[in-house]
């Protein structure tokens, strides 16, 4: 049922004290819809009864019927309080964690008289000591087979144990020595318990200490002349030891700590979370969280933060490293050692291996949230709210379900070309991809070469859209490349080149198909002869989608003038040099494609290109040696030496 909307002023509250506390936004069936916290209730407050809100924002103080305060005495008693009424009461418009995964962890039934080890992904239970979790399974089944060898604790089912009890047969585990078969009474209790310890001790204290308690055992074990058990002890210790050998990082023992890191985009924020303990990561996570979930002032780090050791307060180390620099943590700081009962500090670290975890947490991060919006991009249900917001921005009479974007290229008005790409549904259509040259020496700015690649794209639909596609289709034919007109045209740029592209289409006699463009700057929207822009929430969807296509064309305009910017300077070189034909230079070109390419070749290997042979390859290499060592890098104006300079253009490849 749809939720009836209210005029925030009809309960704007009045008197509000001028301190510390938490509020709390009520429906009509008086249901918290949302908590917050605030150094003065009275600002923050009022500033949900201002305008110019948030989507987000605006629709939470429409579905309230009033707001209600309690005063605290300090910053950290607001955030208690707050935890507990957002644990308690779930409020609709709270930051909601979006994780599209479960993450398995390694779990210990130490309620049961001999506690299993297995893997599981359900939530914490009595009972139950977790490890993790994992990002990765196979990390898990790799740990999980190296603790059977090392410690070999039961790993089967309740069933299969109890079946053991009764048929005085072990398992296959137990036969091949991955477990120590309790249920046949081949392990004591006691020494069982002892395994199991020594499992929590591998997975909290690291590798050493387990390592060092193993060989003492060995050695006691030796001397009472125990000589299999000492075999047995010696054989764990290997297991340990390669397991360690194969470690992929070694960090300091020292290290016990969290992190937590931060990336994000127009829509969306991923938070990666890894936990370290004696030098160790044991375990690390990602989520994803809406933009405009976000409370206005309010930190996303610090909401992060609480929400994962809200589930987890019993984790809460005494070290917490975090991505943001400059967020003001020292509340949200008192009240985990008021939780943990030990100082807790929470900074950014700014160099050495501390540093370098960081960094590893920021590429997860950013991983997850590229992972995250690929899988978005193909849902049908976000790119049609996207393109609907687009058409009810824009005023269009029609969903733009094809829109086509247009970017030039060019360094200088040399090497001009221009990209079309063609989005429908929302989805890149890259068979609809369109690269143009331009060469009239005439056109020498973005605005002129705006205007002609319009022109060539749209007169070939003019020839093109009487063709009866079918009938082609039929005889075998080609299929017209223009015939179908957008419903929206997306120029990357602004006023100039959206009015160069909508005075070309009207030069054409073409009306109805609306021009817009986008400006990096600010990412307005810009139409035709119109000075005001439209600026579009900056966490809209429709806006995502723009920015996405127009950095695609982005991206295939500059691939195109890369590659001919690379082909035109390996010409201008091979032609410098007076045994090279014209077919001898064509032949260089199609087998090296650019400077860079040629460089990074030898005598040998240019000679074996046909027709030019060892002398000839002498003759190039030679040529090669004697240029100058500094070249203008044509990307970014700067004299660089030729080294540098084939970095630069072998990127460009």
């Amino acid at each position: 049922m749809a939720r009836s909307r209210r005029d925030p002023a009809s309960y704007r509250p009045t008197g509000v004290p001028d301190a510390p506390g938490v509020y709390r936004f009520f429906d009509e069936d008086e249901k918290v819809i949302y908590v917050g916290k605030a150094r003065s209730l009275r600002n923050r407050l009022n500033s949900y009864f201002q305008k110019n809100l948030t989507e987000k924002t605006r629709r939470m103080v429409e579905s309230a019927v009033r707001v209600d305060w309690t005063v605290v005495s300090s910053e950290v008693e607001a955030l208690q309080l707050e935890f507990s009424w957002i644990k308690s009461e779930s409020p609709e418009f709270n930051v909601q964690f979006r994780d599209d995964k479960s993450y398995p962890y390694l779990a210990l039934s130490v309620g049961d008289e001999y506690p299993r080890i297995f893997i599981t992904r359900s939530e914490r239970r009595d009972g139950l000591k977790r490890f993790g979790p994992y990002t990765h399974a196979w990390a898990l089944r790799s740990t999980f087979d190296v603790i059977q060898r090392a410690f070999p604790v039961r790993s089967c089912s309740v069933s299969n144990f109890e079946k053991a009890k009764r048929t005085k047969r072990q398992c296959l585990l137990g036969d091949i020595g991955k477990c120590s078969a309790p249920c046949v009474g081949r392990i004591s209790k006691v020494d069982h318990d002892a395994l199991v310890q020594g499992v929590v001790g591998f997975l909290e204290k690291g590798d050493e200490e387990v390592l060092a308690h193993l060989a003492q055992e060995m050695e006691e074990a030796a001397a009472r002349e125990e000589f299999e058990r000492a075999a047995l002890l010696r054989d764990r210790i290997n297991s340990i030891t390669k397991a360690q050998e194969s470690s992929d990082a070694a960090w300091s023992e020292s290290l016990t700590l969290d992190l937590f890191a931060r990336h994000d985009d127009v829509t969306h924020s991923a938070i990666s979370w890894f936990t370290v303990r004696s030098g160790r990561i044991t375990g690390s996570r990602s989520w994803v969280i809406e933009m405009k979930s976000i409370p206005e002032d309010s930190s996303i780090m610090e909401i992060a933060l609480q929400r994962h050791y809200e589930k987890f307060p019993e984790e809460i180390p005494s070290e917490i490293l975090i991505s943001d620099h400059g967020d003001d943590l020292d509340s949200l700081a008192a009240l985990l050692t008021e939780h943990a009962g030990r100082a807790v500090t929470i900074k950014s670290p700014q160099r050495g291996e501390k540093s370098e975890l960081m960094a590893m947490a920021k590429r997860s991060a950013h991983y997850a949230l590229v992972q995250f919006l690929s899988k978005r991009s193909n849902d049908t249900a976000v790119t049609g709210t996207a393109l609907e917001e687009i058409a009810e921005a824009l005023d269009l009479t029609e969903i733009p379900l094809r829109i086509e974007c247009f970017d030039i290229s060019n360094i200088q008005g040399t090497t001009i070309v221009a990209s079309m790409v063609v989005f429908e549904d929302g989805q890149p259509r890259k068979s609809e991809y369109r690269r143009f040259s331009i060469t009239d020496p005439e056109i020498k700015d973005d605005f002129s070469s705006m205007a002609h690649v319009v022109t060539r794209r749209f007169k070939r639909f003019l020839l093109e859209r009487e063709i009866d596609i079918s009938e082609v289709e039929i005889s075998g034919g080609k299929r017209p490349k223009f015939a179908y007109p957008p419903q929206l045209v997306v120029i990357d740029g602004g006023k100039g080149q959206v009015n160069a592209a909508w005075q070309a289409l009207t030069a054409l006699g073409i009306s109805g198909i609306p021009v817009v463009g986008l400006a990096k700057r600010l990412e307005e929207i810009y139409l035709p002869e119109t000075s005001q822009p439209i600026i579009l929430p900056r966490h809209s969807e429709g806006l995502f989608l723009l920015q996405r296509i127009r950095d695609e064309a982005h991206r295939f305009a500059i691939t195109f003038h890369r590659s001919k910017r690379s082909k035109l300077m390996l010409d201008s070189l091979l032609d410098e040099i007076p045994a090279l034909g014209e077919i001898r230079r064509q032949t260089l070109l199609e087998r090296f494609g650019s400077v860079a390419a040629l460089r990074k070749s030898n005598v040998d290997e240019i000679a074996t290109v046909p027709g030019i042979g060892p002398r000839i390859a002498t003759l190039i290499v030679d040529h090669l040696a004697t240029l100058s060592t500094e070249v203008l890098d044509t990307a970014t104006g700067e004299l660089i030496s030729s080294q540098d300079s084939d970095v630069v253009a072998s990127d460009e490849q």
